[in-house]
This record gives C-alpha cells, structure tokens and sequence, in this order.
C-alpha cells in the first residue's frame, strides 16, 4: 500500500461485507450505495453523516404524478401564520356587508370586494402570483398562463387574473399541480427565448429571468432550432428585440388604452405571431417611454441607455420632475456624478406609474451646455473666468451705482420656491419692487389661489363627464393630465369640447371654435354645446395658462367663470374651474407674489437679474442695462449677459415645488453639482451679503422658515391645499374680450426649457417625431 504524507492519515477500509446477513439491494439503489460510499473515501476529512442524511430517489412514473404527491402529503397540515396583503396594499371594502365576500386563500380566510378576480383575492392574502401579462392598470388578457391556480372542484387549474372570486372559493397556489402547470407554461415560454441575459439590457430587472428562478424548472426538453423574428423601429427612443418578445400583449394593451394610439398591434398565427406596426411606422405617442417599463422581458427596452449600466452598479434617488406643471414623481437612477436614467415612481394623485418621454429622456440635457465656473464679459466682448469673489464684488459694485426702481429680479419656469423667496426678498431689501416669473403674463390672476390652480385636482379629474378646454392642448403642456382625461372619456363616455386652434388630441372632441367668440356665446347659452353642459352632473372647465399671455386676458377669465356659474361647474360639493400651468415656478411664484409686469420692469432697468429666465423677452431691454444670468445652462439669455453666476440643476439640488393643482413636492440631490455652481439661493444670499443689504437666513430650514410667513402651504409636502377664497369676492371686469383667437402655448412638446434644449436626445425626438 502507499505509504501516507506526512501529517495525513489514511482511513481503514470499510469491513467486508457478509453476502449472506441482509440481502442483496436492487441494482439501483446499489448503484446509489456504491457511489455514496465512493464519494465518502475518496475525501476522507469530510465528515460520514451517517445513515439519515441518505435519500432515495424512485423514478417510477407513478410516484412522480400529483395525485400520488397529493397522498404523501400530510392529512392535516399546519397552516403558516396569515401574511400582509402584497406590497403593503389597502384594501377598502364596501360600506354594505353584501358587497364584500369570503374566498379561502390556501386555508386562509380573506374578505374581498365583489368583483375582485382570483389573483387580487391571492395579493390581498399576501401570496404574490407570477404573471407577465396581467397588468393592475390594463385591461385583463389572460394569455400567458402564469398564473395559473388550483382551485376546489376545478377539473383543471384555473388562470388567476382572468377568474373572478366566487363566495366560500377554496384557492390554492402552493399545491403540487399549480407548480407543475407552471413549470409547464415556463417551459415553453423559454422554448423560443434566446440566451441573452449577459447582453441583454433588461437584465438583473427582467421578470422572466426572475420568474423562471422561482417556478420553473431544472432543464428543458427543447431541442429544435429557435425561432427568431425582425426588429421593428419604434423611433429614437425605445430599442426593441423582438426575438425576446413573449407575446403578452402588454404594449399593444398599453398603446390603445393608455397612450390613445392605435400605433402596436398582434400580426400573424401560431408560431409567426410578432408585435409589430401595421404600415412600419414609428410610435408617435408623447408617453411611448413607459412601454419600456411595462415589458416583462428584453424585446422594449431604452434605445439612449442602451448598453450603459446594469440597474446594481447605479443609486437611485427619488424625486420630482420639473420639466411640466404636473411634478411627476420619478427616481433618478445615477452612477457617480452622472444621471443614467430617469424612471417614473408611484403616485396615484399625480402620474399613477406613467412619465412623459419628455421627462424620462432630457436627462442628457443635464450634461451638455453646463456652466461651471462663475464668468465676466471682458472689454473685447469674450467671457473670462473668474472666482466667485470676483464675481460677485463685481455685480455688487454695479448694484450699488443704479437707482432703486431700475432694479428687476427674474426667476426662470424651473426655479424652486427657495430661490424665489431669496430673489424677492434681496430686490425688495434694495428698494424695488419689480420681481416677476417668466410665463405669468403680463397681469397675473395672484390675488386668489383657486384662479391659478387646477381645483379638481388632477385625480379628481375621472369623476368628471363633460370637459371643455379653453386655450390649452394638454396633450403637449401637461402629458400626464392628458392621460387622466383619455382614461376618463375611456371608462366614462365623457363629452370633450375644445376651443383653441387646431390641435392633434388622442380622444374624441368637439372642435367648437378657435377664439374668445366662441366662449362669449357659450356664456350667453347660444351655442349647440350648452345643452351638453347642462345635462352634465360634473362638468369641468380647463383654461391653458397661455391665456396670462393675452392682454384680454381679465376678460376672458371673467366669461369662463360666468359659464361656472351658469352651468353648474362651481358649487359646494364640487368644483369643476381649472387652470392649466404650464411650468414647474408658475404656482410657486404666483403663491410667493412675484407678479411684476414683465414689459415694463424690463423696459425701465438699468440692473436686470436673470434666475434661469431664457424665455423672457428683452428686445425692449436698454442697450445699456447690466444683466446678470444666473442658471445651469448656456442658454439663450446668456448671450446678453454681463455676468455669469453658475448654479444647480433640479437634480443637484433641495428645492420645494408647487405642482398645477397645489401640491407642494421636494426635489432631493442625486449627483454632486457641476464645477462650481452653488445653489441658487445660496447665491442670492451671499450677494446681498456684499451689496450691504444681507438675507436674514443661513440655511434651507431657515429659508423654509420665511416661506412659511408668505406661503404656509409651500412648506406642508406632499400636501395639496386647495383655495378657501371664493372668486365671488373679485371686482366685475370692465375690460372687452378681444377677437383675436388662441395660440398655441407650446410649440414643440420636446423642448420647452433650457434643460430639454440642450438633451440631444430631446433634439433627435423633435427631428424625426415632429419634423422641426
């Protein structure tokens, strides 16, 4: 024998075994034996378990069916504790006990509202169902067959989203037959499913890969070739895969019932059926980013963060979008000091889980055109940089030279309210008062809140069930009160009239006139609409915020509102009189006071200060006025100013937002600022600080502090306040209604500030979507 190493030792051999004690194994299982007890000498510092920790394995079919695995299990067995219903979920039963029923969910009794299918019966009992085409927001298909559960007295299993709950109806998901079904539908899902989890983008986030690791099974028994189908192009901005698809149906259930476009669609039978455009054209619809989110699988997925970075290397950060009204909830997904990505958050009052393309792929915008050192225009009209020392003893010098009311403060549409409250405290401090927001028109309606907001609220919006949108087009000023609207002529059969120039809208309308005529006669109750308006219990009234541009604008608001009153939009249970805005600041100013006359205060200053404001319109401006720009971006303004003052994006940033409808939101950093940019205010108060005329406040809470004594709903997050003041109180308007009619307040959904400007992704949406 060998002679062992030094410092090992050599096991004796096992004792010879007596043929004769115990007889003789079946070939198997001495198979089995041999190569257990193989295994053990061949390593002999392995522990012997000894005899209990060997399992025989039969391969008779019999053994292996349900039924048999049905008998093995025990008679009675001990249910495990009751579960909280998925993801944390409320339910809310109806007031009347008949309404409400009792199904048992794997031996727990639930209590559900009528209606309710099997799967949401299995959600409220904490067991979370696999499923790929079954969305809470579409409507019901039932053609994955994930989710299928055994169900008491069902010949065969049943497909959960599809059934609805019936009373006393025994569920359940965990028996052996639901678990061969699924590992049977999985199995095929993967047949035609191509290995490309290491280059495929929605890996590490796919419910496939997900779903395939917790039901399906070890191997599959698919040997042929696999099928493989043609790309489509969908535009700029959705990459698709096609040979990934597994047909669930999500995106063309999501184009028709959500977007309102009938651009996706099922082509083909049997194993040829593809998604697929009719007539091979792009998706034009403004909301086409969420097909990606919606997908399951790889087939959709982000054509600009195509191959960029896997979900488990970035940091999400949850804040809110700036580029609309609305103050979408979003996270922003970053890497470093780099946005990646920006993905929608969940908000039932606000944008549900949708996002508009706008705000999910302007984030390259955030990297291009940046400013980041503080600059002065020299002699020979070049910008030099200089420290931030220099700069401001620069514009200070200036400051103090220039009579008081030669002074004007302009804040930019993406201000937040901490900036604007600095801005208008600092131009007061120095002895004017002419401060305003870009966008409020010349004589804003500042005096009541309900004048400037959305009342409904944008939720309250599906109670409605006739609309009439005066000068708006909310499709491309606020997308996602858009969709509130679409889903409500949806479910409801609600009646639109529209009166503004010819618009592109994704439901039916009554196109009723183009100018302020047509809503004269609606007023006077001469106009074919009225009666629809009369018959309405919930009527809502949608005015555009472009209407602050107009300088009729007083008497126009004043015929809108003789329609509430005459048609019932306005009473104390419901209060259908809404404004439309169209930028993040416009609430928040309006809130704070900033209500200057923008052509005047620009025609007469000596000193203006720019706060992110690219739009304001200095034609009028004298040749030898000092400007100072203050913002993010190398924008249009930047070109007339004297002074550079670099400061943070939306995404780098604290802020407090007012949203269209009231609701105060906080913008939360995700990345570091750029070069030396400091936040707004913190600029605004270090200049007041050399000007000789300091800020009382050192710091976000204390500037929160002094909103607070303006606007003490600014400070309340997440809180929507709605107007106490009833217009009623208002003086009569004097002034005529003018014929000209309305304009468009948007002219290109993909670029409304200087943020979305500089995204190139923004510029390829606007060259090949809208041709411009």
């Amino acid at each position: 024998p060998p002679t062992p190493a030094k410092g090992h030792t050599v096991s004796p051999p096992p004792p010879p075994r007596d043929p004769i004690a115990s007889p003789s194994p079946p070939p198997a299982a001495a198979a089995m034996s041999f190569l257990a007890r193989a295994l053990r000498h061949s390593k002999p510092y392995l522990p012997s378990r000894g005899p209990a920790s060997c399992r025989w394995i039969s391969s008779t079919p019999a053994a292996g069916s349900p039924e048999a695995g049905a008998a093995v299990a025990p008679a009675d067995p001990e249910l495990p504790p009751p579960r909280e219903p998925v993801g944390g979920a409320r339910v809310e039963l109806p007031p009347n006990p008949e309404d409400a029923l009792e199904v048992f969910v794997d031996g727990h009794a639930v209590r559900i509202p009528k209606g309710f299918s099997v799967l949401q019966a299995c959600e409220v009992a904490g067991v979370d169902i696999p499923r790929f085409c079954y969305h809470s927001r579409l409507s019901i298909a039932g053609n994955c067959r994930m989710c299928l559960v055994e169900v008491e007295k069902s010949p065969k299993p049943v497909a959960s989203c599809a059934m609805p709950a019936l009373p006393g109806m025994k569920i359940k998901t965990n028996t052996p037959i639901a678990k061969k079904a699924r590992e049977g539908v999985m199995e095929f899902l993967l047949m035609n499913h191509p290995l490309d989890c290491p280059i495929c983008d929605q890996g590490g986030e796919c419910d496939l890969q997900d779903q395939s690791m917790a039901f399906g099974a070890d191997r599959g028994r698919f040997t042929d070739m696999k099928r493989s189908v043609v790309d489509k192009n969908l535009g700029p901005l959705v990459k698709t895969v096609m040979t990934r698809c597994i047909q669930c149906t999500r995106c063309v259930r999501f184009a028709s019932e959500v977007a309102g476009v009938q651009d996706l669609g099922m082509l083909g039978r049997g194993s040829g059926e593809e998604i697929g455009t009719y007539v091979g054209k792009l998706m034009t619809s403004e909301l086409s980013g969420n097909v990606i989110d919606i997908c399951p699988v790889g087939a959709l997925t982000s054509k600009p963060f195509a191959f960029k970075a896997r979900n488990w290397e970035m940091k999400g950060t949850e804040t809110i979008d700036v580029t609309d009204a609305v103050g979408s909830n979003i996270r922003v997904d970053s890497r470093g000091p780099e946005v990646m990505r920006i993905v929608p958050r969940l908000n039932e009052d606000i944008n549900e889980e949708w996002i508009s393309d706008k705000t999910r792929f302007c984030y390259d915008g955030l990297k291009r055109q940046r400013l980041n050192d503080p600059m002065i225009r020299g002699p020979d009209g070049r910008f030099k940089a200089v420290t931030w020392r220099d700069a401001i003893a620069v514009v200070a010098e200036v400051l103090n030279q220039v009579k008081p009311e030669e002074i004007t403060g302009v804040a930019g549409k993406l201000s937040d309210a901490e900036s604007m409250m600095a801005l208008k405290d600092f131009v007061n401090k120095m002895g004017s008062d002419k401060v305003l927001c870009e966008g409020n028109g010349p004589n804003p309606p500042a005096d009541i809140r309900s004048d400037y907001l959305m009342n409904t609220s944008i939720a309250g919006l599906e109670k409605a069930d006739v609309f009439l949108l005066v000068g708006t087009q909310p499709r491309v000023e606020a997308a996602m009160v858009n969709a509130r609207i679409q889903k409500t002529v949806r479910a409801t059969q609600a009646k639109v009239g529209y009166i503004g120039p010819p618009a592109d809208f994704n439901y039916d309308t009554w196109h009723l006139g183009t100018g302020p005529d047509t809503l004269v006669e609606i007023a006077e109750g001469r106009h074919p609409f009225c009666s629809i308006l009369k018959s309405a219990k919930n009527p809502v009234i949608i005015a555009g915020a472009g209407l602050f541009e107009r300088e009729d604008q007083g008497a126009v608001f004043s015929a809108i509102e003789t329609v509430a009153k005459k048609f019932n939009v306005t009473r104390p249970d419901w209060n259908g009189l809404n404004v439309l805005l169209l930028h993040a600041a416009q609430a928040a100013a309006l809130d704070l006071g900033l209500v200057a006359n923008p052509t005047e205060s620009v025609k007469s200053a000596k000193f203006l200060y720019l706060m992110g404001a690219d739009d304001v319109n200095l034609d009028n401006l004298p040749a030898d006025a000092f400007v100072v720009y203050q913002g993010h971006h190398g924008d249009k303004a930047v070109y007339r100013a004297n002074v550079i003052l670099p400061s943070s994006a939306f995404s780098e940033k604290e802020g407090t937002y007012e949203n269209t409808e009231g609701c105060t939101q906080w913008t939360i950093p995700a990345v570091p600022t750029v070069g030396d940019a400091r936040d707004d205010w913190k600029i605004v108060r270090a200049l007041s600080e050399v000007a000789g005329a300091p800020l009382p406040y050192d710091s976000v809470a204390a500037v929160r502090s002094r909103i607070s004594m303006v606007a003490p709903n600014l400070v309340r997050v997440d809180e929507r306040e709605p107007s106490v003041i009833s217009a009623e109180v208002k003086p009569p308007v004097k002034q005529q209604v003018s014929p000209a009619p309305f304009k468009a307040a948007v002219e290109n959904f993909y670029m409304t500030d200087a943020i979305t400007r500089a995204s190139k992704i923004m510029a390829q949406c606007s060259a090949t979507l809208l041709k411009k």
